[in-house]
């Protein structure tokens, strides 16, 4: 028996469910805490109740957080940072931070430099690293109390050598500093891989307080199973590597959810809309995993590059807010979100919102329905249409060809949706939909990946694509895949025409189970 327990804390509520193999033997809904880790222990306890489980049954846990996206996006419990680009007098004109919006900058930039080194697109250096100007910032940055560093580096995706150099440096001048390199969290880009390793560096200090208090509301439950956190692509961390890297569980919500739809309907190729309080996550599931962003993203109003799944979030939940104007409805973008249970008219509150819409129009059982009894026939047909029109446009944003595809609905507000909608070729709602995220966390895998520009010498383009997988495969191992479970789930090669050398950028990525409890080959 391999029991798991999945945790997804997304805004409105904290989802738990335990996975016994392939079937979810039990699961749990709790409304979500001001304090995240006392709202998990909660849930859990719950959970375990439900099931009637001893903790010391439970093999591994698997948790799905927003504490790092909240708490960059509110600027709350950041360090300072300071932040160190190679390249100088390259790319001088746009320094560090030079396009973060003020309140992030304030809150955030400790101190930042350029000095001489860095690469070029093939690999050649483009001038020596700065070593004496580097040993000089160091004792500026320890005088001034910063032990958080960024170091970023031109075109560090071809070649880390002078970002790893330059750590070593630091950590001889300011011993115990905090480094985070733009090669091991950010993509091809300099401004965008630079800006991913500041915001990395600014969440360490709480990475390391949230997984303290992760460790500690399971001990407290006497669970001494290990616990994973969830990444953006779908796979899984330990907690020493979510120290390392936080930046890469921001999007582990709605990765989640396509996850759990996955595993929920075995559909690998579909549409999946998770429909929460406040928002409709719309994802594509490629051959299982989140179809991930090619595109810059924007987070907090910085842009950055380090891997996300491609989603599109529209402001429709089941506790958005209706309203009527001079004839016409609208649906949300404002909700009541995790106090749906108190301000819908369905729980006794005052307010219209989606969900009461649903119960009122009759497909949706929830709450007291006698309570919107009364409310205008024509405004319940005007609502439900400008919802399922909200959703129906979300879905052809996201769309890249006319042809119908399999649709999944699920979360909480899934009930939201009684129509075909169109450009779609069905409707499918699993089985425990409601907490479909918390199934894709405990569902989790680890993966590795590589995303670099390679040059085709000798060997070719087939020699760049082995030693890309070699890379991938060997990164998943690092980060506890068993070896013989491990599969390649993207392979993209992309010729780069403007440069010479028959250079390619590839992105491979590959994924395998969990070592530490008895990954295998599916």
């Amino acid at each position: 028996m391999n029991l798991r327990i999945g945790v997804d804390v997304g805004g409105t509520n904290t989802d738990a469910v335990i996975l016994d193999g392939k079937r979810v033997r039990a699961s749990i809904k709790r409304p979500t805490s001001a304090d995240v880790s006392s709202g998990i222990r909660v849930a859990i306890a719950d959970l375990l109740a439900q099931a009637d489980l001893a903790p010391d049954a439970i093999d591994s846990v698997m948790i799905g957080t927003t504490h790092f996206t909240n708490a960059f996006v509110q600027a709350s419990g950041l360090a300072r940072v300071a932040a160190i680009r190679i390249g100088f007098p390259a790319s001088r004109s746009i320094p560090p931070f030079a396009s973060w919006p003020a309140r992030l900058r304030d809150n955030v930039r400790g101190f930042a430099a350029m000095i001489g080194g860095g690469f070029q697109f093939d690999g050649r250096t483009l001038g020596s690293l700065d070593e004496a100007g580097l040993r000089s910032l160091a004792r500026e940055i320890s005088d001034a109390g910063i032990s958080e560093i960024a170091v970023s580096s031109v075109f560090a995706q071809v070649n880390a050598e002078h970002e790893q150099r330059a750590a070593a440096i630091l950590r001889e001048e300011i011993p115990g500093a905090s480094i985070t390199l733009s090669s091991e969290v950010g993509r091809i880009g300099l401004i965008e891989r630079e800006n991913a390793a500041i915001m990395n560096a600014s969440l360490r200090p709480l990475a390391t307080r949230v997984a303290a208090a992760f460790a500690s509301a399971l001990a407290t439950l006497g669970i001494d199973a290990p616990f994973f956190v969830s990444q953006n692509d779908g796979t899984l961390m330990n907690a020493s590597l979510m120290q390392r890297f936080p930046v890469l569980t921001f999007a582990a919500g709605p990765t989640n959810s396509l996850r759990g739809a996955y595993f929920l309907t075995g559909l690998g190729n579909a549409l999946v809309v998770d429909i929460g309080g406040t928002t409709s996550d719309i994802g594509v599931l490629t051959d299982g995993f989140p179809r991930q962003s090619s595109m810059q993203v924007d987070i907090g109003g910085i842009r950055t590059n380090f891997r996300t799944p491609d989603i599109l979030s529209i402001g429709l939940g089941g506790g958005s807010r209706v309203r009527a104007l001079d004839g016409h409805v609208s649906i949300g973008p404002d909700s009541v979100g995790f106090r749906l249970l108190e301000e819908a008219l369905v729980f006794g509150g005052r307010t219209l919102t989606a969900t009461d819409v649903a119960v009122a129009a009759g497909y949706a059982a929830i709450g007291d329905r006698g309570a919107v009894a009364d409310l205008d026939p024509g405004l319940l047909q005007s609502a439900s249409s400008e919802i399922h029109r909200l959703l129906a446009d979300g879905i052809d944003r996201m769309k890249t060809s006319a042809a119908p595809v399999p649709l999944i609905l699920v979360g909480g507000g899934a009930a939201l949706i009684n129509q075909p909608l169109p450009g779609t070729s069905e409707t499918i709602r699993p089985d425990d939909a409601g907490v479909a995220n918390a199934v894709g966390a405990a569902i989790g895998q680890v993966g590795g990946e590589v995303d670099r520009i390679f040059h085709c010498g000798e060997g070719g383009r087939d020699r760049a694509l082995d030693d890309a997988r070699s890379l991938a495969i060997d990164a998943a191992i690092d980060a506890g895949a068993a070896p013989d479970s491990i599969t390649i789930v993207t392979l993209e090669d992309l010729p780069l025409q403007y440069l010479p050398g028959g250079a390619r950028r590839i992105v491979c990525r590959a994924v395998g189970d969990l070592a530490t409890i008895g990954g295998h080959r599916g």
